[in-house]
């Protein structure tokens, strides 16, 4: 599974980050998935070559306009590129009023059909042959969630020494069972592929969290994660002198949690635009690193702009591709 981060910096872009976006895909890059839309993302994706004509789903984590303001753009350039198949938009009920009106404002038109489904309904999920995604509840100035994907559809290794004993002999069923399909033979047996193939691993399962300064609502859904991604606003000292209003998260709460439900891999995003990239300058993001690691003892990314990751189905996380 990789990622790629089309924007790292919280509420408005800086010369080297932009605001939020991230692209998501099981293998390849088609399909793949968008995680928020801030502005400017359409130009993002042409440096990291990821097409829209092969997008599968965009989720939206929250209303807020540096998640949100290049969804319009994005939606009627596919248009213009020639794109006509149907796109599921996985939001808020009024992400759907906002990109309804600005196309009915602005002479715009869209070649393909949009299916808007509602991120806050209780019983949310969706899937599709390469991943299901639930959501789950964070705490922010407007209602706000979290992603949870998982992959399906795992590959199966066939149980050659079974089906020889019970007489099953090579052929095309033997393809059919290692697709996942029962295969009805001859004689009137129906052999089941739960029976005759094994998963040799464990399903990936990453969580794109949206801002929230309350980390700990996401300890249950953690369970079983392989990978958090979650916003790191500030360092401690910024947070407590900002205030409780913004609600975000600070690198040490989110690197606390982090390490007390034993995650293995943590990637921190959306970095306030206070915190210069380069060398000098102050304050400097390094000093988000810094406090990320003293609380947290597995393996650490700070994103940034374009950086590709691919977790591993040894469950191991690398970047693949640095900016």
């Amino acid at each position: 599974m990789d990622f790629t981060f089309l924007g790292t910096s919280a509420g408005t872009p800086t010369r080297s980050r932009n605001v939020t976006g991230l692209a998501l895909s099981h293998s390849g890059r088609k399909p793949w998935y968008l995680v928020d839309c801030g502005e400017g993302t359409q130009h993002q994706l042409l440096r990291a070559h990821y097409s829209v004509m092969q997008l599968r789903a965009i989720f939206i984590t929250h209303i807020h306009g540096d998640h949100t303001f290049g969804l319009p753009g994005l939606l009627t350039s596919a248009s213009m590129l020639g794109r006509t198949e149907p796109l599921d938009i996985i939001a808020p009920a009024q992400v759907q009023r906002f990109i309804d009106t600005t196309i009915e404002n602005s002479d715009s038109s869209l070649s393909y059909p949009l299916n808007f489904i509602d991120s806050e309904a209780p019983d949310f999920s969706w899937q599709d042959d390469q991943v299901s995604v639930t959501n789950v509840a964070l705490s922010h100035r407007v209602p706000c969630r979290a992603y949870v994907f998982t992959e399906r559809n795992l590959e199966r290794q066939l149980l050659v020494d079974k089906l020889r004993e019970d007489g099953v002999e090579p052929g095309p069923g033997w393809g059919k069972l290692q697709k996942g399909q029962d295969v009805t033979l001859e004689d009137g047996r129906v052999l089941l592929s739960e029976a005759y193939t094994s998963i040799p691993r464990v399903a990936r399962r990453l969580i794109v969290a949206g801002d929230n300064d309350n980390p700990g609502l996401l300890a249950d859904a953690c369970e079983g994660t392989h990978l958090l991604i979650h916003e790191a606003t500030y360092t401690q000292e910024v947070a407590e002198r900002v205030g409780p209003w913004p609600q975000h998260s600070s690198a040490e709460q989110v690197a606390r949690f982090a390490q007390q439900v034993q995650l293995p891999n943590l990637v921190l995003t959306h970095f306030s635009s206070r915190y210069q990239s380069g060398q000098h300058g102050t304050p400097n993001i390094n000093q988000v690193a810094a406090e990320a690691m003293q609380h947290y003892r597995g393996q650490l990314f700070l994103a940034r702009d374009f950086d590709t990751y691919r977790l591993e189905k040894d469950l191991s996380l690398s970047c693949i591709l640095p900016h």
